[in-house]
């Protein structure tokens, strides 16, 4: 009663309500498919991509992997530029990168550093089944500045070879602190051939 006095009466439930969230992705080869974190599509009713240069179009979803956190979309568009993988195994510490994304829905962002480390788990996608965890956590650790909406762009080294692909960030506010973390292409290489051809 105390609150409606101060407030009137209660909002009407308007029924549910619909969200929008914002991520990045990357066009990896001629066939306009586009790598992309799991988390940025997971649940999503309609997918949409925009350019660098603000075109935009619909995507469709062609499979997600939980356990690693990728998702592969789709646009139907032809003669887009795309970034190759390059091998990841022979990344150095120390070795300068770039990320590249849309952190704060700032469009094409791009930020430097170097890898501070490979192979690490950082225990973010712990998937437990019955027969224990599923996830498969092998991150390439980079200084590199990756924020909220970075989730899904490139890490590309000093020749434009894509590297991984950035997913997390180590944090106490939610927001850039030194740590970013990408998976990298021999893993997400693997993982994409898998989605396009079996879905799964």
């Amino acid at each position: 009663e105390a609150f409606r006095d101060f407030f009137g009466p209660m909002i009407p439930d308007q029924g549910p309500q619909h969200a929008q969230a914002a991520g990045s992705g990357v066009i990896f080869n001629s066939d306009r498919f586009i790598v992309t974190n799991n988390h940025v599509v997971k649940d999503a009713e309609e997918v949409e991509v925009a350019l660098y240069d603000n075109r935009t179009y619909k995507a469709r979803l062609i499979g997600t992997d939980p356990d690693t956190d990728l998702a592969v979309i789709k646009i139907e568009e032809k003669g887009l530029p795309f970034l190759s993988f390059v091998d990841s195994n022979k990344a150095k510490v120390g070795e300068w990168v770039l990320a590249v994304g849309n952190p704060f829905n700032l469009n094409s962002t791009v930020t430097a550093g170097i890898i501070s480390a490979k192979g690490r788990s950082i225990n973010i996608l712990s998937r437990a089944t019955e027969q224990g965890s599923t996830a498969i956590e092998s991150f390439i650790q980079t200084d590199a500045a990756i924020n909220p909406g970075n989730s899904g762009g490139a890490l590309v080294n000093l020749q434009g070879g894509l590297l991984g692909i950035n997913t997390a960030i180590a944090s106490p506010t939610g927001s850039y602190s030194g740590y970013g973390f990408a998976v990298p292409s021999n893993l997400v290489s693997k993982i994409v051939e898998d989605l396009i051809e079996f879905g799964v």
